[in-house]
């Protein structure tokens, strides 16, 4: 059976087209139906031009939607994706503006953090809510990847209150695990490993090449 997957804030340029490239190169997704909703009709228009040239030139079977209706989008869906910055840009740039002249280093401080910023976190728990609240009446046996920042608040706290939402954080922290492999002259293919947690905040509980433990090459 076919897939319904619904990507929420797909004009996010920093998010969709790594999601866009990977729906594409997916083979096992060929017939699913990728539904594109934002609320920026422009910002819509671009990634969802981009996706229709790029599963074209590369003859990937999908079926492309877009909306601006978050209902329509969430109709039937059985993956939900979401990657939107409620708050824009705009006002992340503004505080990161902020801390500089107050002599935070923007990218690595833990008092000011570079994509899950405090200031903003307000407007991102709103959005996060009423996704859930619109998954659960409208498509509530779809799993619901939380791409958008903040991954780690916003999962505990989703999962937290709302316990029947099928729910998981993703981020790109895991990818750690590939420059030690390339440090250690592993071969990516044949490198597997296992890293529970959210976000930045996880542990390589196992690591093989070829079946072998990788762990006594560290020492």
């Amino acid at each position: 059976m076919h897939k319904k997957i619904s990507l929420i804030g797909a004009g996010s340029g920093a998010f969709s087209l790594s999601l866009i490239r990977d729906l594409c190169l997916t083979r096992s997704l060929a017939g699913c139906t990728v539904s594109f909703m934002d609320i920026d009709p422009q910002r819509l228009a671009g990634s969802f031009n981009v996706c229709q040239r790029y599963a074209r030139e590369l003859g990937a079977e999908l079926i492309l939607e877009k909306t601006l209706s978050r209902e329509e989008s969430l109709c039937d869906a059985d993956f939900v994706i979401n990657t939107a910055l409620t708050a824009g840009h705009e006002q992340l740039q503004a505080g990161w503006e902020i801390a500089r002249a107050l002599g935070y280093r923007w990218g690595g401080s833990l008092a000011v953090m570079h994509d899950e910023a405090f200031w903003i976190n307000f407007h991102q728990m709103r959005l996060f809510e009423s996704l859930a609240e619109d998954i659960l009446r409208i498509c509530p046996q779809a799993w619901y990847l939380k791409v958008a920042n903040s991954v780690l608040g916003g999962t505990t706290y989703l999962a937290r209150k709302y316990p029947t939402l099928k729910l998981t954080g993703l981020c790109h922290g895991f990818n750690g695990a590939y420059h030690v492999a390339r440090l250690l002259g592993l071969d990516r293919q044949d490198f597997k490993f296992e890293a529970p947690g959210v976000n930045h905040f996880l542990w390589i509980t196992k690591m093989t090449s070829k079946g072998q433990d990788v762990f006594p090459l560290w020492h």
